[in-house]
């Protein structure tokens, strides 16, 4: 049995880029996905970069590391990750106030410009002026997610690195060993990327963690003759509501619990004029939980055509995957409770933009570099606030 310094588990965009990382740093790494084509968050997102979205000193960092690493991304991983920038659009309904809207965004490092129903219209025409009192708008930066965790995994594999679809079934801290639904694998660290998953394999292995996961359905099309204009998102996102109220208690977390659900309607084109459309997020507690994919799909396209009129009978499928978060919208990357090997790289808020740079700072900290913003991030922040 070949012993890797690292395994990474989860071949989303927090595991491909976090690979690619390691193996050019010298490690040797492999890189676990269950499936051949994944059925995850990176799949299935919008793949809009908030690089404006900065609140503190530590997300400004971030930010500007970002957008600065992504001016060359393509060239460094040797392919097209379709890098550019859109005007994103977020509207405002007709039962909130645009002047009280906007002011919520003052606290952002560059607050979006708050249109009217009019100039909104001409921004996107798209939009039902009918469904909206304002705007507001800024420019957002944008990739194909598909495409830029591919990159990542082909000059990973390029460089060295190993990978291989199994299913990770157990994972034993005290061995480090791997139990796939294939092979066994031993380690000297493991890092696990699996996104909505994470909690349920870290639970398995005895280690409980603060991070969890909303059920998010979204529509993806075909490519279609129909022309959006801007990245279309609600101002007011209620999904963020969610999250915050249903990780106050733990305890809930610990059994099957329906928590509640919301739908944000949103749009966006990629170039080659597929769409993503809406977005339901349910919060329970069962990862493996089924959920009413009919009724989910009839209440995106009626919702979505209140905003946009033009997309709600479009051809297009509904699609199902887990999105990770934490309690505080940072992630948690590094060691889990209980371990001072096995490692957590989820619960990303802010994923397309900060996993990049987070990923290259945090093979430098596994490394032996000191790293303050790494520090702050550590899964075990949580453990003096129980």
């Amino acid at each position: 049995m070949k012993t890797y310094d690292i395994i990474i588990i989860g071949a989303g965009i927090a595991g491909a880029a976090l690979s690619y990382e390691l193996v050019t740093k010298g490690f040797s790494v492999l890189l676990l996905e269950q499936y051949t084509t994944p059925q995850n968050a990176t799949r299935y997102s919008y793949g809009g970069l908030a690089f404006w979205s900065a609140t503190t000193s530590l997300t400004s960092e971030l930010c500007n590391e970002s957008k600065q690493l992504y001016q060359t991304l393509s060239q460094e991983l040797n392919s097209d990750i379709q890098f550019r920038e859109l005007d994103l659009l977020l509207t405002i309904s007709q039962k909130n106030n645009p002047e009280e809207t906007a002011a919520l965004y003052q606290r952002f490092a560059t607050p979006p410009q708050l249109l009217n129903v009019n100039q909104a219209c001409e921004l996107e025409p798209l939009l039902n002026r009918e469904a909206i009192s304002g705007a507001l708008t800024v420019k957002h930066g944008h990739i194909h997610p598909e495409k830029t965790t591919q990159a990542y995994i082909k000059a990973f594999l390029l460089a060295g690195g190993k990978m291989q679809i199994s299913q990770v079934l157990e994972i034993e801290p005290e061995d480090l060993l791997i139990k796939t639904n294939t092979d066994s694998f031993s380690c000297k660290n493991i890092v696990i990327c699996a996104g909505g998953f994470s909690r349920k394999l870290l639970q398995k292995s005895g280690i409980p963690i603060q991070v969890y996961f909303t059920h998010a359905e979204i529509i993806k099309t075909p490519p279609l003759d129909l022309r959006l204009s801007t990245l279309v998102m609600p101002a007011i996102l209620q999904r963020s509501e969610l999250e915050a109220d249903s990780s106050q208690n733990d305890k809930l977390w610990n059994q099957n619990n329906q928590l509640g659900w919301i739908l944000d309607v949103g749009a966006v084109q990629f170039q080659d004029n597929s769409l993503c459309l809406g977005q339901i997020s349910h919060i329970n507690t069962n990862p493996d939980a089924t959920i009413d994919s009919a009724k989910s799909e009839a209440a995106l396209r009626k919702n979505i055509g209140t905003v946009l009129p033009d997309l709600e009978n479009v051809t297009g499928d509904l699609h199902h995957c887990l999105v990770a978060f934490s309690k505080d919208n940072l992630p948690l990357i590094g060691e889990v409770n209980q371990s001072n090997n096995i490692h957590l790289f989820s619960g990303f808020s802010n994923p397309l933009v900060f996993i990049p740079p987070l990923a290259r700072r945090f093979v430098n900290y596994l490394a032996g570099s000191k790293d303050e913003i790494i520090t702050q991030l550590s899964p075990q922040r949580f453990l003096s606030k129980q």
